[in-house]
């Protein structure tokens, strides 16, 4: 290893990367587009959602309760005279749920009775029902808590749930899926900034010069990390910023042990980069097989929206070789939940493994030949 060479192929990056600005937009404008759609496209919080609201017989016990809906965030209430016409809206989908007060309601409440209600939700979104039934039960009990108090009694409830929220007391799915979001696209992005760059020589022939010359694979290989690796950890700060300072997600850990950690993953992601460009030496070739073998799982088998624990357990041993998977872990602990350090070593441990395997294989199957 030539330090001399090694600081002239570092130099020559960065004036390719000056002259030719696709890497720079890679690193700043793909994360800066994938986290504004991405981050404003996917929730799975449900608001505004639009339900029917039937009364048999209005009162002011039932003025009472719909006024609970019509104020909660969750709902969009509309009015329809009769079930029947629920029944058709919801059959529609012009509304996800029906809420019922029945004639008896106003009448089971005054005597002492516990008053019922209807409920009809719409089955098809599992997720969107069970959401939406959480929030009908808030509001329902809230009403009830209401009325205990207006008549100076106590509301008798067999079981009394007081819930405590550690990690997202705000109960936004953004605040969980934002980390997740830059873990996937730092995944695309590393890739991808070794991937076709490297290809690129290949096609235009100036690979070849490099061969020529008394540089050695292992210094080429680093000369084309180095600089990709800087333009990688500007992406990293760009994302970290925009997931604070525009999405609001509270960053509850050290700021510089998550710069750390997203430099451990950003070397995994370069190497694989660099192998897959060492493999597929068209740009083309190199995008497409960038895309399937990265982002694909790391959208998928990360942790980022679909629960590892819940997923059949072949699969569960598929995610122990997706690199994403770990650096997930680590934004999501260090977002917020803080420094735990038994989740950050064991993840850091299997990130370092992955980023010598990688790029072990990468300088392996790197040969000075045309062949």
């Amino acid at each position: 290893m030539n330090l001399r060479r090694l600081r002239g192929l570092v130099r020559k990056e960065f004036v390719q990367i000056l002259r030719d600005p696709s890497a720079i937009s890679i690193a700043f404008v793909l994360p800066l587009v994938l986290l504004l759609l991405f981050g404003y496209g996917v929730s799975l919080d449900a608001h505004h959602v639009p339900i029917a609201v039937v009364v048999d017989q209005p009162t002011a016990q039932t003025s009472g309760f719909v006024g609970g809906l019509q104020h909660s965030p969750y709902f969009v209430v509309r009015h329809y005279a009769e079930i029947n016409r629920a029944r058709a809206a919801l059959m529609r989908r012009r509304v996800d749920g029906i809420v019922w007060l029945r004639a008896d309601f106003t009448r089971d409440l005054l005597a002492g009775r516990s008053p019922q209600i209807g409920v009809w939700v719409d089955g098809v979104d599992a997720n969107n029902a069970r959401l939406l039934e959480g929030y009908l039960q808030g509001v329902w009990l809230g009403w009830l808590q209401q009325q205990a108090l207006a008549s100076g009694s106590a509301l008798d409830q067999p079981v009394q749930v007081r819930s405590r929220v550690w990690f997202n007391p705000a109960l936004r799915s953004r605040d969980f899926l934002v980390p997740g979001l830059i873990a996937v696209i730092m995944t695309l992005i590393g890739a991808l900034l070794t991937a076709l760059v490297v290809a690129r020589e290949w096609e235009r022939g100036t690979m070849e010069a490099l061969m020529a010359s008394p540089v050695t694979m292992g210094e080429i290989l680093l000369g084309k990390l180095v600089p990709y690796f800087v333009l990688g950890m500007g992406g990293v700060l760009l994302s970290v910023a925009m997931a604070v300072g525009l999405f609001g997600v509270p960053l509850v850990g050290s700021f510089w042990l998550l710069l750390a950690c997203s430099a451990l993953f950003l070397l995994v992601a370069l190497s694989m980069g660099l192998l897959i460009s060492t493999l597929a030496r068209n740009q083309f070739v190199a995008a497409q097989v960038a895309v399937i073998v990265t982002f694909l799982p790391a959208f998928i088998l990360s942790g980022f929206i679909f629960d590892i624990h819940s997923m059949p357990v072949a699969v569960q041993w598929i995610t122990h070789i997706v690199a994403a998977r770990y650096y997930v872990a680590l934004l999501q602990t260090l977002f917020l939940a803080g420094d735990v350090w038994s989740v950050v070593w064991f993840n850091v441990a299997a990130l370092a493994l992955m980023a010598l395997l990688f790029f072990g294989i990468a300088w392996r199957k790197s040969r000075k030949r045309l062949d």
